[in-house]
């Protein structure tokens, strides 16, 4: 089984965020592939459907941020899931809006929900899409600007950057990641 983890916070308050980019692509995907991501087990919501003849989890941890290893390992765990079935999605200042990058391991960095899970999983040995979101305006704390919304002006180039992670999310499934990543890597637009 394929396991597709969007990385956010739970609550009203940090829908939209832009800290909760990961939830926006998981519920894009549960639309497209009719999956109900309404049952919770290990502190995660999480849904189970077919995809193209694959059997696909999608997850949404709701632990908050910092914590979102706690409830990914035991899923993983239950459902015998396998380092290399599993995909996280989820934001990066470091990459401008518009921008994905798609990687088969790697650091946490400076995300502390990548932290978490590399610790939890003890492993960096996972795939991941990260998704741009820019850096904040001077004067603009970094936790300020990842749990504000993103800007009207924003919003057409947002729609397209869930549009394509869900794709990507999606191919990854059945395609080998080498493809994956050579056919989505890069500039939304471009």
């Amino acid at each position: 089984m394929k396991c597709i983890i969007g990385l956010g916070n739970p609550g009203k308050k940090y829908e939209q965020t832009r800290h909760n980019v990961g939830f926006m692509v998981i519920d894009k995907l549960a639309e497209e592939l009719n999956i109900e991501v309404t049952d919770r087990k290990f502190k995660c919501d999480y849904g189970t459907g077919i995809h193209n003849g694959q059997k696909v989890m999608l997850v949404k941890p709701q632990t908050f941020m910092n914590l979102s290893g706690e409830g990914v390992r035991p899923l993983t765990d239950y459902y015998n899931i396998e380092l290399e079935d599993i995909i996280v999605l989820y934001d990066d200042l470091d990459l401008p809006l518009g921008k994905l990058r798609l990687r088969r391991k790697g650091s946490g960095g400076g995300h502390n929900g990548m932290k978490s899970l590399n610790q939890h999983l003890g492993s960096e040995k996972y795939k991941r899409i990260r998704i741009g979101i820019d850096r904040p305006a001077a004067g603009m704390t970094v936790v300020k600007y990842v749990l504000s919304k993103f800007r009207k002006d924003e919003q057409p180039l947002l729609e397209k950057v869930i549009d394509r992670t869900s794709d990507a999310s999606s191919s990854f499934v059945t395609e080998p990641f080498e493809e994956v990543m050579t056919q989505f890597n890069g500039d939304v637009d471009g």
